[in-house]
Protein backbone atom coordinates (compact mmCIF):
# COMPACT_ATOMS: atom_id res chain seq x y z
CA UNK A 1 0.00 0.00 0.00
CA UNK A 2 1.31 3.45 -0.85
CA UNK A 3 2.11 5.45 2.25
CA UNK A 4 1.48 9.12 1.49
CA UNK A 5 -1.74 11.15 1.22
CA UNK A 6 -3.22 11.19 -2.28
CA UNK A 7 -6.01 13.00 -4.08
CA UNK A 8 -7.63 11.31 -7.05
CA UNK A 9 -10.06 12.17 -9.81
CA UNK A 10 -12.30 9.12 -10.13
CA UNK A 11 -14.50 8.45 -13.20
CA UNK A 12 -18.06 7.44 -12.33
CA UNK A 13 -19.32 5.72 -15.45
CA UNK A 14 -20.31 8.25 -18.10
CA UNK A 15 -21.88 10.59 -15.54
CA UNK A 16 -18.71 12.50 -14.72
CA UNK A 17 -15.82 12.37 -12.27
CA UNK A 18 -15.50 12.96 -8.57
CA UNK A 19 -12.74 13.83 -6.13
CA UNK A 20 -11.47 11.39 -3.51
CA UNK A 21 -8.77 11.93 -0.90
CA UNK A 22 -6.76 9.14 0.73
CA UNK A 23 -5.20 9.86 4.12
CA UNK A 24 -3.12 7.19 5.86
CA UNK A 25 -3.07 6.60 9.59
CA UNK A 26 0.20 7.41 11.33
CA UNK A 27 0.43 3.73 12.27
CA UNK A 28 -1.54 1.91 9.60
CA UNK A 29 -3.14 -1.48 10.18
CA UNK A 30 -3.67 -2.03 6.44
CA UNK A 31 -7.38 -1.23 6.76
CA UNK A 32 -8.89 1.40 4.45
CA UNK A 33 -12.30 2.89 5.18
CA UNK A 34 -14.09 4.53 2.23
CA UNK A 35 -16.34 7.11 3.88
CA UNK A 36 -19.36 8.52 2.02
CA UNK A 37 -20.91 11.77 3.23
CA UNK A 38 -24.51 12.46 4.24
CA UNK A 39 -27.23 14.17 2.21
CA UNK A 40 -26.51 17.66 3.48
CA UNK A 41 -22.75 17.28 3.65
CA UNK A 42 -19.62 16.85 1.55
CA UNK A 43 -16.18 15.30 1.85
CA UNK A 44 -14.78 18.35 3.66
CA UNK A 45 -17.61 18.89 6.12
CA UNK A 46 -16.92 18.98 9.84
CA UNK A 47 -18.52 15.63 10.65
CA UNK A 48 -16.63 13.73 7.94
CA UNK A 49 -13.32 15.34 8.86
CA UNK A 50 -13.87 14.61 12.55
CA UNK A 51 -14.76 10.94 12.22
CA UNK A 52 -12.04 10.17 9.68
CA UNK A 53 -9.46 11.92 11.87
CA UNK A 54 -10.58 9.84 14.85
CA UNK A 55 -10.37 6.62 12.83
CA UNK A 56 -6.86 7.41 11.58
CA UNK A 57 -5.77 7.92 15.18
CA UNK A 58 -6.77 4.28 15.72
CA UNK A 59 -4.85 2.85 12.75
CA UNK A 60 -7.52 2.98 10.06
CA UNK A 61 -6.62 4.67 6.76
CA UNK A 62 -9.45 6.74 5.29
CA UNK A 63 -10.76 7.82 1.90
CA UNK A 64 -13.21 10.73 1.66
CA UNK A 65 -15.07 11.55 -1.55
CA UNK A 66 -17.92 13.60 -2.97
CA UNK A 67 -21.03 12.21 -4.60
CA UNK A 68 -21.53 13.57 -8.12
CA UNK A 69 -24.25 16.04 -7.13
CA UNK A 70 -21.92 17.53 -4.52
CA UNK A 71 -18.97 17.61 -6.87
CA UNK A 72 -21.11 19.35 -9.49
CA UNK A 73 -22.44 21.80 -6.86
CA UNK A 74 -26.03 20.66 -7.10
CA UNK A 75 -28.12 20.73 -3.93
CA UNK A 76 -30.44 17.80 -4.54
CA UNK A 77 -28.94 14.35 -3.96
CA UNK A 78 -28.57 12.04 -6.92
CA UNK A 79 -31.02 9.14 -7.31
CA UNK A 80 -29.96 6.14 -5.23
CA UNK A 81 -28.65 4.12 -8.24
CA UNK A 82 -26.26 7.00 -9.02
CA UNK A 83 -25.14 7.23 -5.38
CA UNK A 84 -24.45 3.50 -5.38
CA UNK A 85 -22.50 3.76 -8.64
CA UNK A 86 -20.33 6.49 -7.13
CA UNK A 87 -19.48 4.38 -4.06
CA UNK A 88 -18.70 1.45 -6.34
CA UNK A 89 -16.40 3.53 -8.55
CA UNK A 90 -14.43 4.92 -5.62
CA UNK A 91 -14.16 1.47 -4.03
CA UNK A 92 -12.82 0.01 -7.29
CA UNK A 93 -10.24 2.80 -7.52
CA UNK A 94 -9.12 2.17 -3.94
CA UNK A 95 -8.69 -1.55 -4.58
CA UNK A 96 -6.48 -0.81 -7.60
CA UNK A 97 -4.52 2.10 -6.18
CA UNK A 98 -3.94 0.82 -2.65
CA UNK A 99 -4.58 -2.96 -2.55
CA UNK A 100 -5.63 -2.73 1.11
CA UNK A 101 -5.50 -5.69 3.46
CA UNK A 102 -9.09 -4.91 4.40
CA UNK A 103 -11.45 -2.69 2.41
CA UNK A 104 -14.28 -1.26 4.52
CA UNK A 105 -17.11 0.66 2.87
CA UNK A 106 -19.69 2.86 4.55
CA UNK A 107 -20.24 6.41 5.68
CA UNK A 108 -22.59 8.81 7.36
CA UNK A 109 -26.37 8.59 7.09
CA UNK A 110 -27.34 8.63 3.38
CA UNK A 111 -23.77 7.77 2.38
CA UNK A 112 -23.81 4.70 4.59
CA UNK A 113 -27.19 3.70 3.22
CA UNK A 114 -25.88 3.90 -0.37
CA UNK A 115 -22.86 1.78 0.58
CA UNK A 116 -25.13 -0.76 2.28
CA UNK A 117 -27.27 -1.07 -0.85
CA UNK A 118 -24.15 -1.70 -2.94
CA UNK A 119 -22.89 -4.36 -0.53
CA UNK A 120 -26.34 -6.01 -0.36
CA UNK A 121 -25.90 -6.91 -4.04
CA UNK A 122 -22.65 -8.77 -3.41
CA UNK A 123 -19.47 -8.69 -1.31
CA UNK A 124 -17.86 -5.56 -2.74
CA UNK A 125 -15.75 -5.20 0.41
CA UNK A 126 -14.55 -6.97 3.55
CA UNK A 127 -16.86 -5.08 5.91
CA UNK A 128 -19.43 -2.32 6.19
CA UNK A 129 -19.17 0.55 8.70
CA UNK A 130 -22.39 2.54 9.07
CA UNK A 131 -22.34 5.86 10.92
CA UNK A 132 -25.77 7.15 11.98
CA UNK A 133 -27.66 4.80 9.68
CA UNK A 134 -30.98 6.48 8.68
CA UNK A 135 -33.37 3.69 9.63
CA UNK A 136 -36.38 5.92 8.90
CA UNK A 137 -37.14 9.58 8.18
CA UNK A 138 -37.55 11.70 11.35
CA UNK A 139 -41.05 11.37 12.74
CA UNK A 140 -41.95 8.60 10.28
CA UNK A 141 -40.99 5.33 11.97
CA UNK A 142 -43.33 3.40 9.67
CA UNK A 143 -41.04 4.03 6.69
CA UNK A 144 -38.24 1.64 7.57
CA UNK A 145 -35.21 1.37 5.28
CA UNK A 146 -34.38 -2.25 6.05
CA UNK A 147 -35.48 -4.37 3.09
CA UNK A 148 -31.96 -4.78 1.70
CA UNK A 149 -30.09 -5.09 4.99
CA UNK A 150 -30.89 -8.76 5.47
CA UNK A 151 -29.06 -9.58 2.21
CA UNK A 152 -25.71 -8.25 3.42
CA UNK A 153 -23.21 -11.06 3.92
CA UNK A 154 -20.13 -9.23 5.16
CA UNK A 155 -19.48 -8.12 8.75
CA UNK A 156 -21.30 -4.90 9.66
CA UNK A 157 -20.69 -2.40 12.45
CA UNK A 158 -23.49 0.11 12.85
CA UNK A 159 -22.97 3.09 15.17
CA UNK A 160 -26.02 5.16 16.08
CA UNK A 161 -26.79 7.57 18.89
CA UNK A 162 -29.60 6.82 21.31
CA UNK A 163 -31.09 10.27 20.56
CA UNK A 164 -30.95 9.85 16.77
CA UNK A 165 -34.30 10.95 15.31
CA UNK A 166 -33.53 8.89 12.20
CA UNK A 167 -33.11 5.64 14.13
CA UNK A 168 -35.49 4.63 16.92
CA UNK A 169 -33.54 2.12 19.05
CA UNK A 170 -36.49 -0.21 19.66
CA UNK A 171 -37.20 -0.43 15.93
CA UNK A 172 -33.57 -1.11 15.08
CA UNK A 173 -33.29 -3.78 17.75
CA UNK A 174 -36.40 -5.47 16.34
CA UNK A 175 -34.96 -5.38 12.82
CA UNK A 176 -31.66 -6.87 13.98
CA UNK A 177 -33.34 -10.24 14.45
CA UNK A 178 -33.65 -10.53 10.66
CA UNK A 179 -30.05 -9.54 9.83
CA UNK A 180 -26.96 -11.69 9.34
CA UNK A 181 -25.42 -12.79 12.67
CA UNK A 182 -22.23 -10.88 11.84
CA UNK A 183 -24.13 -7.57 12.17
CA UNK A 184 -22.92 -5.66 15.24
CA UNK A 185 -24.93 -2.75 16.64
CA UNK A 186 -23.31 -0.25 18.99
CA UNK A 187 -25.32 2.53 20.63
CA UNK A 188 -23.61 5.82 21.45
CA UNK A 189 -25.35 6.88 24.63
CA UNK A 190 -26.90 10.35 24.44
CA UNK A 191 -25.69 11.11 20.91
CA UNK A 192 -27.96 12.47 18.17
CA UNK A 193 -27.80 11.98 14.40
CA UNK A 194 -24.71 14.21 14.23
CA UNK A 195 -23.04 12.35 17.14
CA UNK A 196 -23.61 15.44 19.27
CA UNK A 197 -24.31 15.08 22.99
CA UNK A 198 -25.95 17.54 25.37
CA UNK A 199 -23.77 19.25 27.95
CA UNK A 200 -25.82 17.79 30.78
CA UNK A 201 -24.87 14.28 29.64
CA UNK A 202 -21.44 14.75 31.19
CA UNK A 203 -19.81 13.79 27.90
CA UNK A 204 -18.43 15.75 24.96
CA UNK A 205 -18.68 15.23 21.22
CA UNK A 206 -14.99 14.26 21.27
CA UNK A 207 -15.80 11.52 23.79
CA UNK A 208 -18.38 10.13 21.35
CA UNK A 209 -15.92 10.17 18.45
CA UNK A 210 -13.31 8.43 20.57
CA UNK A 211 -15.82 5.73 21.52
CA UNK A 212 -16.85 5.28 17.89
CA UNK A 213 -13.24 5.02 16.69
CA UNK A 214 -12.33 2.51 19.39
CA UNK A 215 -15.31 0.34 18.51
CA UNK A 216 -14.41 0.48 14.83
CA UNK A 217 -10.77 -0.44 15.46
CA UNK A 218 -11.74 -3.38 17.68
CA UNK A 219 -14.28 -4.58 15.11
CA UNK A 220 -11.80 -4.30 12.22
CA UNK A 221 -9.27 -6.38 14.18
CA UNK A 222 -11.70 -9.30 14.11
CA UNK A 223 -12.41 -9.27 10.36
CA UNK A 224 -10.77 -11.78 8.03
CA UNK A 225 -10.17 -10.64 4.44
CA UNK A 226 -12.52 -12.10 1.83
CA UNK A 227 -9.77 -12.28 -0.76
Amino acid sequence: MKAGPQTWTVPVGEAGTTTATFEPASSSSGVVFVCAHGAGGHMEDRSILAITRALRAHGIDTVRFNFLYTEQKRRRPDPMPDLIACVDAVAAHVRTALAPRLLILGGRSMGGRAASMLVANGPACDGLLLLAYPLHPPGRPGQLRVDHLGRIRVPVLCLNGTRDLFCTPALMERALATFDPSWRMHWLEGADHSFHVLKRSGRTDDDVLLEAAREAATWCAGIAPLR
